[in-house]
C-alpha cells in the first residue's frame, strides 16, 4: 500500500485539510500518532501469521489468511481438492459437450440451403392452412 495512486494535488489537499482541521502545532503530532497505530498494526500482522505458522508448522503468508486460500493451501491435500473438483469438471464437460453440439446444429442450419422443405414426421404438427391475422398494434388502437 503506498502512495503512487495519489497525485501532487491530492496530496497537497490532504495536506491542507489535516492543517485545517490540526492545526499547525498539532498536525506533526497527528501524524507522529498516526504512523505509530500503523506501525503496531503491521507489527501485530506479522505476530499472528508468526503465531499461526508455528502452530501449524507450515509457511503462512499475510495472503494466505483469506478462508478460501488457507483452506486450499493447508488443510486440503492435493487428492482432497481433486475429489471436490472432479464433480465439477464432469459437469463443465458435459456443458461443453452440449454446447458444442448445439453450436455445430446452429452451423449446419444456417449452410443448409433455405429452400429444402423440412423432412415430415409424425411427430410434427400439420402446417397451417392460413397465416394469422396480424394483431392491432396499440398505435393502430389509439
Amino acid at each position: 500500500m503506498g502512495l503512487e495512486n495519489l497525485g501532487g494535488w491530492e496530496f497537497i489537499v490532504i495536506i491542507l485539510v489535516g492543517l485545517f482541521i490540526f492545526g499547525p502545532d498539532r498536525l506533526p503530532k497527528a501524524i507522529n500518532d498516526g504512523m505509530r497505530m500503523l506501525r503496531n498494526v503491521r507489527q501485530m500482522a506479522r505476530n499472528a501469521t508468526g503465531d499461526l505458522s508455528r502452530e501449524l508448522g507450515t509457511d503462512i503468508q499475510l495472503e494466505d489468511l483469506h478462508p478460501k486460500t488457507f483452506l486450499r493451501k493447508h488443510l486440503l491435500s492435493e487428492a482432497d481438492e481433486a475429489a471436490l473438483r472432479r464433480p465439477l469438471q464432469d459437469i463443465v464437460g458435459e456443458v461443453r459437450g452440449v454446447a458444442d453440439t448445439v453450436k455445430r446444429d446452429a452451423e449446419a442450419a444456417v449452410k443448409a440451403p433455405a429452400a429444402a422443405p423440412a423432412p415430415s414426421t409424425s411427430l410434427t404438427k400439420p402446417a397451417a392452412a392460413a397465416p394469422a391475422a396480424a394483431r392491432p398494434s396499440w398505435d393502430d388502437v389509439t
